[in-house]
């Protein structure tokens, strides 16, 4: 199955207890379950306080897992938890109180995973023709425009019995702005120090009824 893409912004307003995303390496985790196993515990405090951010600094790329770094001390590789550890991070010497039957860390675990942080997100303006309103959409550049649509469906239920225009000329719903030939100009506007905002690429919507037949 196709993930779903996320953008910061979104991942930003799940940020409490009792709705906790955070974004990792890419991928996007809703961990208001694990928060809820585990409240009170102190191990969680970093965690929480990470809620609705990105904590890619916490990990290594290469392996997925907490950063390590040696202990200056002793000659053991230790992990590297600045903020505090966290749940599932060993402790940092033998203890007989160390659980270890939590199965996969939560980091690793597919069951927290609930998709994909957008790489780059866009803004695009969609106008409804048949009723003349118009609506402003971040979406992810990675998005086809069906997955669009279902961004656009709480402002128009009946969304999909348009056919969505850029330019007049129909779109391929199967595919993404940039394959259908909306460029991203975003650079071009940065590069020529003009406001991006000053010019949104508009997508028109055409009802499929046609109403001026009896």
């Amino acid at each position: 199955m196709r993930p779903r893409f996320y953008s910061a912004r979104e991942v930003s307003l799940h940020c409490t207890l009792t709705d906790l995303w955070v974004s990792c390496l890419g991928r996007v985790h809703d961990l208001t379950a694990l928060a809820k196993e585990h409240q009170g515990d102190i191990l969680l405090k970093p965690i929480i306080e990470a809620a609705g951010k990105d904590i890619s600094h916490w990990f290594n790329p290469k392996t997925g897992d907490i950063k390590t770094h040696i202990d200056p001390q002793t000659g053991c590789v230790k992990y590297y938890t600045p903020q505090g550890r966290v749940l599932h991070v060993p402790p940092p010497g033998p203890r007989s109180d160390w659980d270890t039957g939590f199965g996969r860390p939560w980091w690793k675990d597919t069951f927290h995973h609930i998709g994909v942080l957008s790489s780059k997100t866009r803004f695009i303006r969609v106008i409804n023709t048949l009723t003349s309103q118009e609506h402003t959409l971040e979406v992810c550049s990675e998005e086809t425009i069906w997955e669009i649509l279902r961004r656009y469906l709480p402002y128009n239920a009946h969304a999909a019995s348009y056919t969505w225009k850029f330019c007049g000329v129909p779109l391929d719903m199967d595919v993404t702005l940039q394959e259908n030939g909306v460029e991203d100009e975003d650079e071009d506007f940065d590069e020529l120090k003009l406001d991006a905002d000053l010019h949104t690429p508009s997508l028109h919507l055409y009802y499929n009824d046609d109403l001026t037949e009896s």
